[in-house]
């Protein structure tokens, strides 16, 4: 039987992953993922359904030039729900494109199971766009 999750097991995962993004570092990066995770990102016109599906989109991203510049993870929150753990963040991140620096701002869910192999994996990623902050002269409008 695997090892009870904790929320440190989470934490390390979650920033294992962070990491990895900000690098660029596909193989860290893709190997942080189950085969089946599934994928909903706002840019994309619908889920991506396993992990191959995503690296597919990955290649043509670096294809084209792009690299992660530039990841800031903040107002991290983790749940740990029995045997699965929720990684919430919200995420500042700077790429390179062929039509030059692109800054997003979003927020992002991951979750996170222990596979068979005692590995604590990311079963489902989320992002979407965050709502910047307004101002008190934006609200008085």
């Amino acid at each position: 039987m695997p090892a009870a999750l904790t929320e440190d097991d989470v934490v390390r995962a979650a920033g294992a992953l962070v990491a990895a993004f900000a690098a660029t570092d596909t193989e860290a990066y893709f190997a942080a993922f189950a085969e089946d995770a599934t994928f909903v990102f706002h840019t994309e016109p619908h889920r991506l359904e396993d992990r191959a599906a995503y690296e597919a989109l990955w290649r043509s991203w670096l294809d084209a030039g792009w690299r992660v510049l530039e990841c800031r993870s903040t107002a991290a929150r983790v749940q740990v729900l029995g045997s699965v753990g929720v990684f919430t963040h919200d995420v500042r991140t700077t790429v390179r494109t062929p039509d030059g620096p692109e800054t997003t701002h979003e927020r992002e869910t991951v979750v996170f199971a222990r596979r068979d192999s005692g590995a604590l994996l990311a079963v489902h990623e989320h992002l979407s766009p965050a709502a910047l902050p307004t101002t008190s002269a934006q609200e008085g409008r």
